[in-house]
């Protein structure tokens, strides 16, 4: 009996449009649609693609409970048992409506879920504790690549209920440590991961290790009294409505605000948005996190020529290494393209 597949599409790959058309409302059509048609050639015999959902990008965003309440009932009704969705590539917006339906789906239905994407996507670190996340290539010049794996994978989770190691089943790491019953005692596997580093042979170790890159300090400012300082922050003090909508953790985005003709952050006007400390102090006042005032004075006196009228903040609680190498890219590109000369980095 092969069972039920409902496959997930933008607009773009269900056939309805470019940005034009991501505003379009949930569509439900029957059988494979689009990259559905080489899904359904992949999954061969064992599964059958019997409904594509097709959603616009902005739309689902805008509508994400309604879609997904749409989505879960249609998949109950129709008694489906797995849902693929994607693949997004390196799409944000679509990368996000792929992994909040599968991670929506998985809790309100019970069936197997699985998506697919680049792995610097950044549903990637939202979701990836949530369900199972293919790599695939950066574009959807990969297609073909970015299915088979995808096809590949759905098999093995719907046909076991479970995957494996990401090792071993090709999916993205998630974060989590499994039990597995193994010959030998973590004693002795130490001793011979030691014993294969000491003599040159090649070793693998069984917790990842973190590697950071190696920054060469930048050098120090030959006079103050002439340097253009910028304000930086993570710790997520923000206009009041937190207009760019920056995540209290694990951000996924950074923003600049105006700070021309002002003198210090007034209580009220600004808030913190940082879910990792109490940011009730920070809300009194917001110079105690990003010190304007202090920067205004030392302009006064004369310490540095000027303040750089705009400020740039995110937050740091919680935010991948990833994340926050590229805001910092992002940053000291606009930065240098202006000619400031140093950025100050306040303590959270």
């Amino acid at each position: 009996m092969r069972k039920k597949t409902a496959h997930y599409v933008n607009q773009f790959f269900g056939g309805i449009g470019g940005e034009d058309k991501a505003d379009t409302p949930l569509i439900v059509r029957e059988g494979a649609v689009g990259p559905g048609l080489l899904l359904q050639e992949l999954l061969c015999e064992s599964h059958k693609v019997v409904t594509t959902f097709v959603c616009g990008d902005n739309y689902f965003n805008v509508n994400c409970e309604e879609v997904i309440t749409n989505i879960c009932s249609h998949i109950l009704q129709e008694h489906i048992e797995l849902l693929v969705a994607g693949p997004a590539f390196n799409a944000g917006r679509y990368g996000v409506a792929c992994a909040e339906v599968a991670k929506a789906v998985a809790q309100n239905t019970g069936i197997q879920v699985i998506t697919s994407m680049y792995v610097d996507n950044p549903a990637v670190d939202m979701y990836k504790k949530h369900i199972y996340i293919v790599p695939s290539p950066i574009s959807a010049g990969g297609m073909k690549t970015a299915m088979e794996s995808l096809a590949k994978v759905a098999v093995k989770l719907s046909e076991r209920g479970y995957l494996l190691s990401a090792e071993e089943d090709g999916y993205i790491p998630r974060g989590f440590r499994l039990n597995q019953v193994v010959d030998k005692t973590a004693a002795a596997r130490a001793v011979e991961m030691l014993r294969r580093r000491l003599e040159g042979e090649d070793f693998k170790s069984e917790i990842p290790v973190q590697k950071y890159e190696k920054i060469i300090p930048a050098e120090p400012i030959k006079d103050l009294r002439k340097a253009c300082i910028a304000l930086i922050t993570e710790a997520g003090i923000v206009p009041v409505g937190n207009p760019d909508k920056i995540r209290h953790a694990n951000a996924t985005n950074w923003a600049s605000y105006p700070l021309k003709e002002t003198d210090h952050l007034s209580a009220g006007k600004y808030e913190g948005v940082h879910g990792g400390f109490d940011s009730s102090f920070a809300n009194k006042d917001p110079n105690r996190v990003l010190p304007v005032d202090a920067l205004r004075y030392f302009e006064k006196i004369g310490y540095i020529d000027k303040l750089y009228p705009t400020y740039y903040v995110t937050v740091g609680n919680g935010t991948s290494v990833k994340n926050c190498t590229r805001f910092g890219s992002e940053i000291a590109e606009e930065l240098v393209r202006v000619g400031v000369s140093g950025a100050l980095i306040p303590s959270t």
